[in-house]
Order: C-alpha cells, then sequence, then structure tokens
C-alpha cells in the first residue's frame, strides 16, 4: 500500500501535537495520561467522550483545559433536573423591527453552539433533555421552529458521570450510551499524583496554557485518521471481538452467555477500527495492529455491554467480561497482519 507524503506529514503533526498537548495539560493536570491519551483518540476519531468518576478529580477542568490547547470554543451546560431542552439547543424569540413595527421569530441559539461541550452530570437530568443531545451527537445540527441549524466543526460532546450517586438520577438509555464512542473511567491518582496535585493547586501559581492546534488543523487530522490502513486480519479481530459479546452469536463464549443480556452491536466495531487508527498515529505509525484494537476495547465496550442480575450480584462487570474477551479471543498470527510501513521510513 502507498502512503502519501501529505498523509504522512500530517501524521507526523498529529504525534507531535499529541506530544505538545500533553506537556501543555501537565500544567493544570496531574497524571490520567491514560485519559488523556483515550479523550484525544476519540477527539481524532471525531467521536463522543462520556467519563465517569467520582467528584473531585479534575474531570471539568480537564476538559476545559483541553479546548484551551485546541483553540476551541468551549461551553459547560450543568445538568439539573429542571433544564429544559431549549436550555440546551436555543429557543425562537419574537423580534420587533422598531422603525416599521413588523415582529419576526429569531432564532437564539443556546450553548451546544460550540466546538467542545461539556455535558456535567448528564445523568441529573430527565430523559427528555438527555434526548435533545441524541440529534447533535449523531447529526451534528439541531432542529428549532422547523428549521435545521448546523452545528460549528470541529463538534464534540464531552460528558461526566458520577457512579456513586445514584439517588434522584435518570440513567442514559441504551441507545444514547451507544452513540459516546468512549465510556472512560476516571480513577483516584496514585500517592505521588496527589502529593503534585497539592503542591500545584494551593499556591497562588496560575498556568496559562497555550495552544497547541488550531480548528482547520484538527479537520484535516480527523480526515488523516480515517486514511490509515488497517489490514484484513486486523479488522477480523475487530469484528471477531465484537461478535463474541452477543449471545445468539456461535462466536460468543459461555461466560458472555452467562453474564451478559446484550452485547455491542456494529458502531462498536467501527469506534474499535477508527479508535485504533487514532491511536496508531498517537503512537507514530501509519498502520493499525491488533495492539490498537485492544487498547481501546475497554473504553468502546464497557457501556455497550449489559450484564444481567446473575452477573451483578456476583460482582462481574463489564471491564471484567472485556478482559476475559481478549484473553479468550486471540487475532490470527502474532503481527496481526501488521503492515511494513512506519512513519519516516
Amino acid at each position: 500500500m502507498t502512503i502519501e507524503s501529505s498523509d504522512t506529514q500530517a501524521a507526523q503533526r498529529l504525534t507531535a501535537g499529541f506530544q505538545s498537548i500533553r506537556k501543555e495539560l501537565g500544567k493544570q493536570i496531574v497524571g490520567m495520561d491514560r485519559v488523556i491519551e483515550e479523550l484525544l483518540i476519540s477527539i481524532f476519531g471525531r467521536g463522543h467522550c462520556l467519563l465517569v468518576g467520582v467528584p473531585g478529580l479534575a474531570k471539568t477542568l480537564l476538559i476545559s483545559s483541553l479546548a484551551k490547547t485546541l483553540s476551541l470554543s468551549f461551553a459547560r451546560i450543568q445538568f439539573t433536573p429542571d433544564l429544559m431542552p431549549a436550555d440546551i439547543t436555543g429557543t425562537e424569540v419574537i423580534q420587533e423591527d422598531k422603525a416599521t413595527g413588523d415582529r419576526s421569530f429569531k432564532f437564539l441559539r443556546g450553548p451546544i453552539f460550540a466546538n467542545v461541550i461539556l455535558a456535567d452530570e448528564i445523568n441529573r437530568t430527565p430523559p427528555k433533555t438527555q434526548a435533545a443531545l441524541l440529534e447533535a451527537m449523531q447529526e451534528h445540527q439541531v432542529t428549532a421552529g422547523g428549521q435545521k441549524y448546523a452545528l460549528d466543526e470541529p463538534f464534540f460532546v464531552l460528558a461526566t458521570q458520577n457512579p456513586i450517586e445514584q439517588e434522584g438520577t435518570y440513567p442514559l438509555p441504551e441507545a444514547q450510551l451507544d452513540r459516546f464512542m468512549f465510556n472512560v473511567r476516571v480513577d483516584y491518582p496514585t500517592r505521588d499524583e496527589e502529593l503534585e496535585i497539592m503542591r500545584l493547586t494551593t499556591t497562588t501559581k496560575d498556568p496559562q496554557l497555550t495552544p497547541v492546534l488550531g480548528k482547520q488543523e484538527i479537520l484535516e487530522l480527523q480526515e488523516t485518521v480515517r486514511r490509515v490502513p488497517v489490514a484484513e486480519p486486523v479488522l477480523a479481530y475487530a469484528v471477531r471481538l465484537v461478535r463474541a459479546t452477543r449471545l445468539d452469536s456461535p462466536d460468543a463464549p459461555a461466560f458472555v452467555k452467562e453474564s451478559l443480556s446484550w452485547g455491542a452491536g456494529p458502531r462498536a466495531t467501527q469506534n474499535l477500527i477508527l479508535g485504533g487508527k487514532a491511536r496508531a498515529l498517537l503512537k507514530g505509525r501509519f498502520y493499525v495492529a491488533t495492539e490498537d484494537i485492544r487498547a481501546v476495547a475497554h473504553p468502546v465496550l464497557r457501556h455497550r455491554l449489559i450484564t444481567n442480575y446473575s452477573a451483578e450480584a456476583e460482582g462481574i462487570t463489564s471491564d471484567r467480561i472485556v478482559d476475559r474477551l481478549l484473553e479468550t479471543v486471540r487475532p490470527e498470527g502474532e503481527d496481526g497482519g501488521r503492515l511494513p510501513e512506519v512513519l519516516g521510513s
């Protein structure tokens, strides 16, 4: 397969940009290397991301800081029980022309018209308001008064969710969860990381972030991601991995049929491939290996595997099932169909 020089240059820019972004975020964010990597893979894969973690882990700060390093407009929407769909998408108001006295409707854009949307505690608002995000996430547009309004590109919804406090919340339905490319788990910092957090956040120091990439560069890099070649054995491995989660599939192992009530759909396979492509570029490669598919398997599958009552009673989580799937479903050959092209070769 021939690789265009422009693709190679764009891939090298993405790799260099990734390192620069991590360096800039390090001025405000301590640790979270895996979370940052998965966020960037989601963004360059043109997907949305759900961050799940207990309060106080800098999820909001991470997203707002990331928007600054990418020179993107940012809007935070705090989801509450009384939030209405129009509070997100915008509303039509009657406007009077003082010169003629004529009245007409004018659409006032809501906070959804930004490049990076932080949907904070998305499970705290009723389904009617949650559904206001569906069209925006899937079609990159909103409809009001019979008119369609295109959203600014690039467009990402980065939502947060608290996993421990469920009273008075509205769990996202499976159809909406499936629209998130990744479900990223945010864990507690290590001891050394927590010490560094105390040093950074308890002084008067206010670090300033420098933009690394602009809108047009991000759009070009998103196109580059989709041009990354994938060998047939790697495609076949991603398909086998997802099909193994479906109860009615002959490829499903016994532990899947015992623990799941529902498996992942084709969108999971698509996101495994797109995530693998973006990760390969971030690692400096212009080909996708099975290691890339395996690396993104947890964030892609953990919110698409629905455990049954028996598994929940035994404390079996979707992450544990993905672990066993990765042990059970093996790629064809040691290299997984690896291609010979390497950046700079």
